[in-house]
């Protein structure tokens, strides 16, 4: 290696060491060296190993985490290796599989054989009990000390290392291997001094072990190819690059995996394709695609690895629930999960039933069962993030849903829609919130979308479309709506509830992304349905009449679309009452007709009358009654009261900006139509200001192809020519 460590692609090894002309004996699984107690014999001389150093792993790729490693132990320090997964920056403490044994192995094989110590002492410390045994070993062989009095001579072992005035300077390392618990160590750990230094591996990450942590990051793209590159040339296969990053992000990069699966593909004689095919189907396991030998002298897959860590943070407390909590973030995104989604009710209800004892878990417990996860490296928890609060590698999540029977997992899917859709706000006020809900709604999607749709279709496959589009990415929502009618038609019957609720959703963000003829159209074809199998005073029946009117008016014909709204409002005053809220939405739809067919006095005063009772019946917050303020505003502008629409549209951004944050589409068209309206008054110049800064933000919250982007360039164009600047208009 020039100036790198070795990064490989497995942990471990079984092999028979006789380096530098001393035999150090066999050893099975994980470094682990087996102890000759016998009779006492004759101290050792310096220069001299104990226990045995895993081989290298074959193919290893070079890594950073050398150098940081080798600053970490100068001068007498210890250094502790936990594995992690970097995700866009953020830190994901890691799992058995990242590397951590190697780059241990390497660290302290490269410092042997240049000469840099005198002592090296390699120690599979898996329990107290491993690390006093190979202290007592250490003792045996160095000190000579009796070897029937195994917790004398480790104590012996330690006093010797520490050091000592006036006496030759000993250059010692110590490597603690595959730590599980840091209060393993109390009383145990090798002293400070200028020319020791000490190495452990662990997957915990405790306070206790806060300052000296170094993380091991994944292979990153270009290492992962390099890496099966390498594996598969060796034996003279040859993938095309495309399929081998592609496979590599499969398994996300994790060494140990890209190790076996290489593993498998040499065995099996399959293409990396297949093998691919193969992780993706859903219905076989992790074990389906790990080799019958292990390579490299791997005692267990990762999965198994996994399963033992999870074990563990299972007996930490609050006790029992790390493995529910982890099986319930298995469906959902690795790349960042809210944590209000995993301490929702339905989130606790379900940590509650695994509960040993009958009383109820807290949101405390819960965030408490997420710390047990991170503190074993299962998952990253990072509370300062709340939107993307825990993330979890992508085949700790397979493998964890691989331990579920098939109706255990269809039910823990329902359970985790459940949660999301118990944790979307009614009012999508943080965009960020909003786009981590969606992805990880897509997650579960991809993840689980048949236990979705049994016995009905879920609410949050309808929640994450509809959110879609009021982000304003309306192409988008129209796309996901398309889909799910297709689907529910499929798998519930064309004459299901949740299919015609697909279709009317379908059909209204058809309309909002500019094609108000096909939604009317839509809109027409879905009433002859619900008329027949809902009946004509249904509640949905008669929502798709309002919409039908609706979209007819957007279409340019007003006067149809107004007396339809007539006839909805009569029946919606008949089966529903006056406040309900269909009723209010068809009142409001008839009063802007109204005005579109020139009564624009008619439609403010209807609108002021509707603004009292939505402000009555919903609350000023509420967003229907922030559009009724909007309608209000526009039409008193179209009375030609230009300043009084202003005034109303400054203090409707000031509300929407509150309730709805900066970035709501509602809050950009209220942008919109305040700066429409300030160029009417005469300031043509602010008009075009402020048509400049929505412009920008249009562009970045809803992108250039958007039509209300191309909306407010069009008029940014108009106010420009207005305010003299021809050329640029």
């Amino acid at each position: 290696m020039a100036g790198g460590e070795a990064r490989y692609g497995a942990e471990g090894g079984d092999h028979v060491d006789f380096r530098d002309g001393v035999f150090t004996g066999p050893v099975t699984g994980k470094g682990d060296h087996h102890h000759y107690y016998g009779a006492r014999r004759a101290a050792a001389g310096w220069l001299h190993q104990v226990g045995v150093i895993p081989p290298r792993a074959g193919c290893f790729q070079t890594r950073a985490e050398v150098v940081r490693l080798s600053e970490a132990l100068t001068g007498g320090r210890a250094a502790v290796l936990v594995g992690q997964d970097t995700v866009r920056g953020q830190v994901l403490a890691g799992m058995g599989g990242v590397g951590k044994t190697q780059l241990a192995a390497d660290y302290a094989r490269t410092a042997w054989r240049a000469g840099e110590l005198d002592v090296l002492v390699w120690i599979t410390a898996s329990n107290a009990t491993a690390a006093a045994s190979g202290y007592a070993q250490a003792a045996v062989e160095l000190l000579g000390a009796d070897p029937a009095d195994r917790e004398t001579a480790a104590r012996a072992f330690l006093a010797w290392l520490e050091p000592k005035a006036n006496a030759t300077p000993c250059r010692w390392l110590v490597v603690l291997d595959d730590v599980t618990d840091p209060a393993d160590l109390n009383g145990l750990w090798p002293p400070a001094g200028p020319h020791g230094r000490t190495l452990v591996t662990t997957r915990r990450q405790d306070a206790a072990l806060a300052g000296r942590l170094i993380k091991v990051g994944l292979f990153t793209e270009a290492e992962s190819l390099a890496y099966l590159t390498s594996a598969l040339g060796a034996r003279n296969r040859h993938e095309p690059d495309e399929q081998l990053s592609a496979l590599a992000q499969d398994l996300g990069h994790l060494p140990l995996a890209l190790s076996q699966a290489a593993a498998y593909l040499i065995d099996a004689g399959i293409s990396a394709a297949a093998y691919r095919a193969r992780l993706a189907d859903r219905s076989a396991s992790l074990a389906d695609a790990a080799p019958e030998v292990l390579p490299d002298g791997q005692a267990q897959t990762a999965a198994a690895a996994w399963s033992l860590s999870v074990d563990r943070a299972d007996s930490l407390r609050p006790v029992g629930l790390a493995r529910p909590m982890l099986q319930l973030a298995a469906f959902l995104s690795p790349n960042g999960i809210p944590e209000a989604v995993l301490a929702s009710a339905p989130a606790l209800d379900h940590l509650t039933r695994h509960r040993k004892t009958p009383v109820s878990v807290t949101a405390a417990e819960a965030v408490g069962a997420l710390r047990a996860l991170d503190r074993l490296s299962l998952i990253d928890h990072t509370p300062a993030t709340p939107h993307q609060a825990v993330r979890v590698h992508q085949l700790i999540q397979r493998a964890a849903r691989d331990t579920l029977t098939p109706d255990q997992h269809d039910r823990l899917a329902r359970t985790t829609a459940s949660a999301l859709t118990a944790a979307w706000p009614a009012i999508e006020r943080d965009t960020e919130l909003a786009q981590a809900l969606r992805a990880n709604a897509t997650t579960l999607t991809r993840t689980a979308e048949d236990a979705l749709y049994q016995p009905d279709a879920h609410a949050v496959l309808y929640l994450a479309g509809r959110s879609l589009g009021e982000a304003g990415q309306v192409t988008a929502a129209t796309a996901h709506f398309h889909h799910l009618t297709e689907t529910t038609g499929h798998r519930l019957g064309p004459d299901h509830l949740d299919t015609l609720a697909a279709r009317h959703d379908h059909a209204y963000w058809r309309g909002e992304a500019g094609d108000p003829a096909g939604a009317a159209a839509a809109f027409e074809q879905l009433l002859a349905d619900q008329l027949r199998v809902q009946g004509e005073d249904h509640p949905y029946t008669l929502a798709t009449r309002n919409d039908l009117a609706r979209w007819r008016g957007e279409a340019g014909d007003v006067a149809g679309a107004a007396a339809a709204f007539e006839q909805v409002l009569a029946d919606q005053l008949r089966v529903q009452g006056e406040d309900h809220r269909h009723t209010l939405t068809a009142r409001n739809n008839l009063a802007y007709c109204r005005g579109e067919t020139g009564d624009a006095a008619g439609a403010v005063a209807a609108f002021e009358q509707l603004l009292a009772d939505r402000v009555r019946v919903l609350g000023e917050d509420h967003p229907e009654t922030l559009i009724t303020r909007s309608n209000l505003a526009h039409w008193r502008g179209e009375t030609g009261d230009a300043a009084g629409a202003v005034a109303a549209y400054e203090q409707l951004l000031a509300d929407r900006l509150r309730v709805q944050g900066e970035d709501h589409p509602e809050t950009l068209i209220t942008r919109h139509n305040l700066a429409y309206r300030r160029g009417e008054t005469g300031d043509a110049a602010g008009a075009v200001a402020a048509f400049e800064q929505l412009l920008a933000d249009r562009l970045r919250v809803l992108g250039e192809d958007h039509p209300r982007t191309l909306a407010t360039r069009n008029s940014l164009a108009y106010w420009r020519g207005k305010a003299g600047e021809t050329p640029h208009a």
